[in-house]
């Protein structure tokens, strides 16, 4: 079976389910749950890895419009479903961590992947996904910031060393929409742009949340649009989530000449198990897409790999939720790769960012 047939049945199954609890409620948003959280991690330990594949195209981009265009519309589809009387209060709530799930995992990979596409439809388009989600500043913060300065204290997405994932979340979440703030106001300053010019694109942050939580108040009232901010709030938790497990613990270090050090694999943590990555458009292979940011999904899997979590993403997202359970698992694995690069780059405690340094010796 061509490999672009896989990523389509993969990503494509648990909307359709999500569409059909929608409108008939039943078994159908049970279903879709099952397939994004229990099917995903037992699958996980099945499929081999997932590879590149240089010749899906243009399937390959066809099918991120395709998911991008079906997640705006599963935004009142699943609104209106939420607030249909013949469903019962179990499907609706399935539904809607069903929902949740989807546009967490796959909805989010999408996006990422059309956010760093040359072709301006394509990163307008995953724009608008992440506007619809009250996530606009991610356009900003993920390319400008977070690309920039991963594995230093100057990316808020980076998680410290010993930082639970709540912790993190309170850091990060505020963090990072100031970030992407100070980066467009810094271009526009170079380009000798007032603040609230239009080529500020958090005025289309601003009107996409506007318009998602308009449509929220016109389908469901005042009941619909708490709904949808609790939607959207566990939404935001595993995007979250999703930077914290990728890059915990690996920060870039400073060279003796007081240059830090460049990207390279060891910066974020690869987890290419077979069916999660499928789901997740290939983002657990992480650490080749920092190197190469504008590298299509299908094509990731073909440089060297970075170092390699011990479970797939799905059960990773479940440790990281209890920060001792996640500590326990996750930090000598971290200090492990942090010293090999110390080892590799010939570089002694006395000259490593202050907190990578402590959590070396400490």
């Amino acid at each position: 079976m061509p490999l672009i047939i896989r990523y389509a049945i993969i990503t494509l199954t648990p909307a359709v389910f999500i569409v059909f609890g929608a409108f008939f409620g039943g078994v159908w948003p049970a279903l879709a749950l099952i397939w994004l959280t229990v099917l995903t991690a037992g699958m996980d330990q099945i499929l081999p890895d997932a590879r590149a594949d240089d010749r899906a195209e243009p399937w390959a981009t066809r099918l991120s419009i395709g998911l991008a265009i079906l997640h705006l519309a599963l935004i009142p589809t699943v609104l209106a479903g939420l607030g249909n009387p013949n469903t019962s209060f179990g499907a609706q709530i399935l539904l809607f961590f069903a929902t949740a799930s989807f546009m967490g995992q796959v909805s989010h990979a999408n996006a990422h992947d059309l956010i760093h596409r040359r072709d301006r439809r394509l990163f307008a388009l995953g724009a608008a996904v992440y506007a619809s989600i009250l996530y606009g500043h991610h356009v900003s913060a993920h390319r400008m910031v977070h690309h920039a300065h991963v594995g230093t204290p100057e990316d808020p997405a980076t998680p410290r060393h010993g930082e639970g994932f709540w912790s993190y979340v309170a850091r990060a979440w505020p963090g990072n929409i100031a970030a992407g703030w100070e980066a467009e106001v810094a271009r526009l300053s170079r380009r000798n742009l007032p603040i609230w010019s239009q080529e500020n694109p958090y005025l289309f942050w601003l009107v996409g949340a506007v318009l998602s939580l308009a449509v929220a108040v016109m389908i469901g009232g005042f009941l619909g649009l708490v709904v949808f901010l609790l939607l959207i709030g566990l939404v935001h938790l595993q995007m979250l989530l999703s930077d914290y497990i990728q890059h915990y613990g690996l920060q870039r270090l400073r060279l003796p000449g007081g240059r830090v050090e460049p990207v390279g694999p060891h910066h974020s943590w690869d987890a290419p198990s077979g069916f999660s990555a499928l789901l997740l458009m290939n983002a657990p292979r992480h650490s080749e897409h920092h190197r190469h940011p504008d590298r299509p999904y299908q094509a990731l899997g073909s440089a060297e790999p970075g170092p390699r979590l011990p479970y797939p993403l799905p059960i990773m997202a479940v440790l990281a939720v209890f920060p001792p359970l996640w500590q326990r698992v996750m930090d000598r694995r971290a200090l492990k790769v942090m010293e090999a690069a110390k080892a590799r780059l010939g570089i002694d405690d006395s000259v490593a960012p202050g907190d990578v340094r402590k959590a070396l010796i400490g």
